[in-house]
């Protein structure tokens, strides 16, 4: 796949990086609480679209600024730098041409070893809530890892 270049001052791509920057902001407000009580995120699907069409730069965007939001609520400035791994490695797997679910899975288990020290030992959490916010974001990153794949494609 070749990355749109959002360094040419396009001003289609200029909108697109923009929407997908702030997006994840807007989705972070939002989750779904599943049966057994996981918590299903919104946000990385324009994170992981932003890191398919742009490549590392593009995820580093959008995680970077789609994720203040939710550090600002959740009183967590480490989520920043975890959605900003999440996002550039993920670019940077989709540019070497891994398929879409490896990539976000590898991205994830990397961003794992930021998120778990950070949440239990610089946040507090307990680790029990860990495992559940480690799940949960697993389920989501499948989920909106695939549909960002697809979605990527209307833009081809």
């Amino acid at each position: 796949m070749e990355f749109k270049n959002i360094f040419e001052f396009d001003t289609k791509n200029l909108l697109i990086i923009s929407f997908l920057a702030l997006l994840p902001n807007l989705l972070g407000m939002m989750h779904y609480t599943t049966v057994f009580g996981l918590r299903i995120h919104f946000f990385q699907y324009a994170i992981f679209l932003a890191a398919i069409l742009y490549g590392p730069f593009g995820g580093f965007i959008s995680g970077a600024v789609g994720s203040v939001y939710v550090a600002v609520a959740l009183n967590n400035p480490y989520i920043i730098v975890g959605n900003i791994i999440l996002g550039t490695l993920v670019g940077l797997f989709v540019k070497m041409d891994w398929n879409i679910i490896i990539a976000v899975l590898t991205a994830f288990a990397i961003q794992l070893i930021w998120l778990i020290p950070t949440d239990i030992y610089l946040i507090g959490m307990p680790v029990i809530a860990v495992k559940m916010i480690v799940f949960s974001l697993l389920i989501s990153n499948i989920i909106f890892g695939a549909l960002a794949g697809i979605t990527a494609k209307r833009f081809s």
